[in-house]
């Protein structure tokens, strides 16, 4: 005996499959964002300005510099870190030593190096305009010598980041439009073979909406099954990559990494719904002749 057909049953094997391959490569996009945003903090939060004192400045007065600078709205606030270190002549002549393997002061009877505070600033003033006026701010203090930076470094982090993002972005957006397509030819199939079965039901006097509730809810299933399972083996992916790359676990963020979780289990279901949307409109209002 044939198995009676259902309206809205047909086979989701190779749709969901399509559409966990397409939302995971999505949100793998998602957590690289994600990450790569995490570094460029870690990043921006370690980039020092060097602050050089006269010499022969007084203790009063590089505590007078000190008191200033702490006062300053762009002084890092993270309790986590030291905003400020003082580093003496002495401690930079050990780190010049150690980092050349050669003694200057040796051939040079003395030590050129000045005192010098080093201060982290907030992320919000990493841009070369407003470093240079913190430079311009700091240099205008009494008994500073200089402020340095490194300049073209900050640049290169800016312009860097966002042609990752540019990148990462299109990819995203190309994947969809793929995923879109792909998923509306194949419940376009799908639907095709329940096309008599549409037609019986709007001439026993059935409505549009309730020949498409079994679809939609089909479509909607599919998109959270393969959402849910995108975002399995994205956390698989992610556990894997932690525990064998050194450093890496400092860059995870858990919140951020459930929301790009939940944008994929949305988007699954909005694809699902919308692809069955507009596959079945087609064979809604298409003619007898038409379904032949």
């Amino acid at each position: 005996m044939a198995k009676k057909k259902k309206i809205g049953s047909y086979p989701n094997a190779m749709i969901v499959f399509s559409l966990t391959a397409a939302l995971f490569l999505i949100g793998f996009c998602g957590l690289l964002v994600v990450q790569s945003k995490k570094l460029v903090s870690i990043i921006r939060q370690n980039i020092e300005i060097r602050v050089f004192v006269d010499k022969n400045t007084s203790e009063a007065g590089r505590d007078s510099i000190l008191t200033i600078v702490k006062q300053k709205p762009y002084l890092q606030s993270d309790a986590d870190s030291a905003s400020i270190s003082f580093v003496s002549k002495e401690e930079a002549a050990e780190e010049f030593m150690e980092g050349t393997k050669e003694d200057f002061t040796a051939f040079l009877g003395e030590n050129p190096l000045r005192d010098s505070y080093r201060i982290k600033i907030n992320e919000e003033y990493f841009e070369e305009a407003k470093l240079k006026q913190i430079k311009t701010d700091l240099e205008s203090l009494n008994s500073v010598y200089e402020v340095v930076y490194q300049e073209n470094l900050v640049d290169e982090i800016n312009k860097n980041i966002t042609k990752v993002y540019l990148i990462l972005a299109s990819f995203a957006l190309i994947m969809l439009i793929i995923i879109v397509l792909l998923i509306n030819n194949t419940i376009k199939l799908a639907i095709y073979s329940q096309r008599f079965l549409i037609r019986s039901m709007q001439l026993v006097g059935a409505t549009n909406g309730f020949i498409q509730r079994p679809f939609l809810f089909r479509g909607a299933m599919q998109g959270l099954v393969s959402a849910l399972l995108a975002g399995g083996l994205l956390i698989v992916l992610q556990q894997v990559a932690v525990r064998n790359i050194e450093g890496l676990a400092m860059l995870q963020e858990n919140e951020k990494i459930a929301i790009v979780i939940a944008a994929i289990i949305i988007l699954g279901i909005l694809i699902g719904v919308v692809s069955t949307t507009q596959s079945l409109a087609r064979y809604l209002k298409m003619s007898l002749d038409d379904l032949y």
